[in-house]
């Protein structure tokens, strides 16, 4: 799902560039307001970990290959997208800078694509099915939707570039990440079930309870 240099047009990049800035503005008071010290940390390890899911390219039908992205992990341990923001700039960042993976000129789409689109529908959904469906099947169709419409929204933007077709971008991209979203909302489900269960206070939706509780006394 990274783009690389040199597929999208400079200018169409400044665009990007200028939605990215005012991401990181709101991300910014948000960290200023909400992150202390157990959540630094807890940031620091989940970039780390989302890091390395998406250096680990997996094998799919129809000959490709693509990466999990960790959109609605993020989203939902702090119940933020700013908090994707700031980490997937950080990420994307250090993986264009030192292994050539993405590039800089399109560092605002990449981070629009995984961290913006991914941690917005991600919660989006999760908030909008966790009292229709239950909170495990809501993560999962989270995390698979985020996905799904991280890539598709990667391939519009290559379409407006001029790259490829729009149609032969949307099938590809849809398709084959497709089957990696259900990885993707497995492994969400593992992690925040492990959360839940031998650290619970990491997760700010706990965190919201306890408040809660405090100011009903």
């Amino acid at each position: 799902m990274h783009i690389g240099d040199g597929f999208i047009p400079l200018w169409q990049c400044a665009i990007y560039y200028v939605i990215l800035i005012i991401a990181l503005y709101f991300s910014v008071k948000w960290a200023k307001k909400n992150l202390d010290e157990k959540r630094v940390p807890l940031l620091a390890v989940l970039a780390a970990i989302i890091f390395a899911i998406m250096s680990m390219n997996i094998p799919i039908p129809f000959g490709t290959s693509g990466h999990l992205v960790g959109g609605t992990l993020i989203a939902l341990i702090f119940l933020s997208t700013e908090a994707c923001v700031l980490l997937f700039t950080a990420v994307l960042l250090i993986q264009a800078l030192l292994f050539g993976d993405g590039g800089l000129t399109v560092l605002g789409a990449n981070v629009i694509n995984m961290g913006i689109v991914g941690g917005f529908v991600g919660l989006g959904t999760y908030k909008l099915t966790n009292n229709l469906i239950g909170k495990y099947p809501s993560i999962f169709i989270a995390a698979w939707l985020a996905t799904v419409l991280a890539a598709e929204v990667c391939a519009i933007e290559l379409f407006l570039a001029g790259t490829f077709p729009l149609d032969v971008g949307l099938i590809s991209m849809g398709l084959y990440h497709a089957f990696i979203g259900v990885i993707e909302g497995i492994l969400t489900c593992i992690i925040i079930y492990a959360l839940e269960k031998f650290r619970p206070d990491l997760l700010a939706w706990n965190e919201s309870k306890s408040n809660n509780m405090e100011s009903a006394k």
